[in-house]
């Protein structure tokens, strides 16, 4: 039944919405994992960016696919945490931090031993409209523990403009979506840390000079899909 579920969500919401009342620009989707384990790591500024993720993936593949989310905002409520979990997939993320007793990325690690795809947002939080934030090192931990899992960065720019942080009412807005080269755990989380952000940052130099988030963004080419 979930798996229905999941499908007809994507079907009838996620696939309209971004057909329909977005427009998509996407580069290089074909580097897009469609099986785990593998981690697609995107950067956050709106709801909406779960559900463009989500429409990317073949339908016969989307019960594959699990957001990782925010326990305490998706499982708030009893009728809100049945829907997270049964039409998005979420995969709960404690943002109180870890202890002794308690890994907050638990069920991301389980998501991946599965062979599953797990997005995640290495920032941690949805940032300002168009602003990216410092990443997180949680993704490390994550490639640390499940080395032969491909990360896939994904660079997202309109999306914070269509919908921002703390608004409900969604503005059609022209949006454009960057699929990065696939890497792995390299052994060393802060070799792996700098080689994502440089990552996000090359993706990012794909826009136009005055929408970009990072200054000093190299503007090396890349091979076009």
């Amino acid at each position: 039944m979930q798996r229905l579920l999941r499908l007809l969500f994507v079907l009838l919401v996620a696939r309209p919405v971004t057909l329909f009342v977005l427009g998509l620009n996407i580069r290089n989707r074909e580097r897009l994992p469609v099986r785990g384990p593998a981690i697609v790591a995107a950067n956050h500024n709106s709801h909406l960016d779960t559900l463009v993720l989500l429409s990317l993936f073949p339908l016969r593949e989307i019960h594959r696919v699990r957001p990782a989310a925010a326990a305490d905002y998706f499982l708030s409520k009893p009728w809100l945490a049945w829907f997270s979990r049964n039409f998005i997939g979420i995969v709960p993320v404690t943002r109180s931090g870890a202890s002794r007793h308690h890994d907050p990325l638990n069920e991301c690690h389980e998501t991946l031993a599965r062979g599953d795809v797990l997005i995640i947002f290495p920032e941690g939080t949805r940032g300002e409209p168009e602003t990216m934030q410092k990443l997180k090192s949680g993704i490390a931990h994550l490639a640390m523990r499940c080395p032969e899992a491909t990360i896939v960065p994904v660079f997202m720019h309109g999306l914070g403009r269509a919908m921002p942080k703390g608004e409900c009412l969604l503005v059609p807005f022209f949006c454009d979506v960057f699929v990065g080269e696939p890497m792995r755990w390299n052994g060393d989380r802060r070799g792996f840390m700098e080689r994502l952000e440089s990552q996000f940052k090359f993706l990012q130099s794909r826009l136009p000079p005055a929408n970009r988030l990072y200054e000093g963004a190299t503007n090396a080419p890349e091979s076009e899909s």
